[in-house]
């Protein structure tokens, strides 16, 4: 398989998630779903493979004290351009899944900032943060004992 047949793989295959959390977030598939860490173990191997082609002595030298223009030469590579994209796919559906969650557990709305981080993952993030900081100084007492956020994740 080329480098971009499995970029253009990996684009396709995280579209379902975020549709189920943005379109589907209440239904019980999308929970289910979401709870798994399954996603996340695909897109990793496929990120260790990409990642470990693309190493070369001259990028691993690189790497291991990083500049900018090093950076930039080491992604005019298209397979470690990929792994990036790769990278930023994985994180950012993490990201929004952990925001999706939250919301789910807390019952603070969560569809805007899951659509940001679709595309912006940290805006995304940031969006949810302040979106929990106003849900809480606008909740009554009893509202914002059930709202605290969570620091575990489920289990697969």
């Amino acid at each position: 398989m080329t480098i971009s047949l499995l970029f253009d793989i990996a684009n396709v295959f995280v579209l379902p998630f975020w549709v189920l959390m943005i379109v589907l977030p209440n239904w019980g598939v999308t929970k289910r779903v979401m709870e798994s860490y399954l996603p996340f173990v695909a897109l990793a191997f496929l990120y260790v493979y990409l990642f470990v082609s693309s190493i070369t002595p001259e990028s691993a030298q690189a790497l291991s004290n990083p500049q900018l223009a090093d950076i930039a030469r080491f992604f005019a590579d298209e397979t470690a351009a990929a792994t990036g994209w790769i990278h930023f796919l994985v994180m950012d559906l993490f990201v929004g899944r952990y925001i999706y969650l939250e919301g789910q557990r807390t019952g603070v709305w969560t569809i805007h900032s899951v659509v940001l981080c679709l595309f912006a993952g940290p805006m995304g993030l940031l969006s949810h943060i302040f979106t929990y900081w106003i849900t809480q100084k606008f909740a009554s007492p009893a509202e914002s004992d059930s709202t605290t956020p969570s620091t575990s994740t489920p289990q697969a």
